[in-house]
């Protein structure tokens, strides 16, 4: 473990609920959770009603809008993926990439090298291409990709300053993304809540929040790591958005298929939002 990553821990002993749930973190395997979510058959983008290609068409139709752009983007516990920054690329200049675990900054800096034995996106870089019909290769995208990534960040989501003080990211951003990682780490409702709050301190009055996440999901895999998660319905997730000072554009939903429910999870579904902060 990391110095970064047990100073994380020491600051989640003064919530007990909080400190279990790094704990947990720290058995936490990127490679097993990259098999279990974005390899077949959750990850074959060939079928049109997978869950693939449905968040990258969600996110591919917001950046079409046009609306969501700007200088800066901060990617809210990347985890150890890069799909969902594949269209907002092209709509930013300077990006950050953020995580808690170490072990997940490392995955995605081996991948912004192209370092041997990155885990492959190029699927995923091809299916986005093709949903955005600009003529793209994937190499270009996935280039346009790295050379946006300015830095990959620790966060703590549960702190009242998510990236600590006198962080090097452009503050406040113009748009933030986060994908999978506010109801994964939270240990209740309320602490979702704090959460959301904390990380919207980080964006601009009339800035846009672009959230995936999981519905109903009380558990999820990472290799030996058995992950608890904070069961959320759709109607919880407005809420939370009103309480935090968010207008809702869209939200969609998508129900996971009984052929995609392999015992990795118990998700139930997945939503997708686009918000946009009010200005107070």
């Amino acid at each position: 473990m990391s110095i970064e990553d047990k100073d994380a821990v020491t600051a989640a002993t003064s919530d007990p609920g909080r400190e279990a749930v790094a704990a947990s973190y720290q058995r936490f395997d990127p490679r097993s959770y990259l098999r279990n979510n974005y390899g077949p058959p959750r990850g074959d983008l060939r079928q049109a009603d997978g869950v693939g290609p449905w968040k990258l068409r969600c996110l591919a139709e917001t950046f079409a809008t046009g609306e969501v752009t700007g200088h800066s983007l901060i990617d809210i516990g990347s985890g150890p993926t890069v799909y969902q920054l594949l269209s907002a690329c092209a709509h930013f200049e300077d990006i950050t990439m953020t995580d808690f675990l170490e072990v997940n900054r490392q995955e995605l800096g081996v991948w912004l090298r192209q370092d041997p034995g990155a885990f492959d996106w190029s699927l995923y870089s091809q299916h986005v291409c093709l949903i955005e019909g600009k003529g793209e290769s994937w190499q270009e995208k996935e280039h346009q990709l790295r050379s946006k990534v300015k830095r990959i960040l620790p966060i703590d989501v549960h702190q009242p300053q998510p990236l600590g003080p006198g962080s090097p990211a452009p503050l406040p951003t113009d748009a933030l993304v986060s994908s999978f990682c506010l109801e994964a780490v939270s240990p209740d409702h309320a602490s979702f809540q704090r959460a959301l709050d904390h990380i919207t301190t980080l964006l601009r009055p009339s800035g846009h929040l672009l959230l995936i996440g999981a519905l109903e999901e009380s558990w999820y895999l990472a290799g030996e790591a058995k992950l608890s998660v904070v069961p959320i319905k759709e109607g919880e997730v407005k809420e939370a958005l009103s309480q935090s000072g968010y207008q809702v554009r869209d939200f969609r939903t998508y129900t996971m298929p009984a052929h995609l429910q392999t015992g990795v999870d118990d998700v139930k579904g997945i939503f997708f939002v686009w918000a946009k902060k009010i200005v107070a």
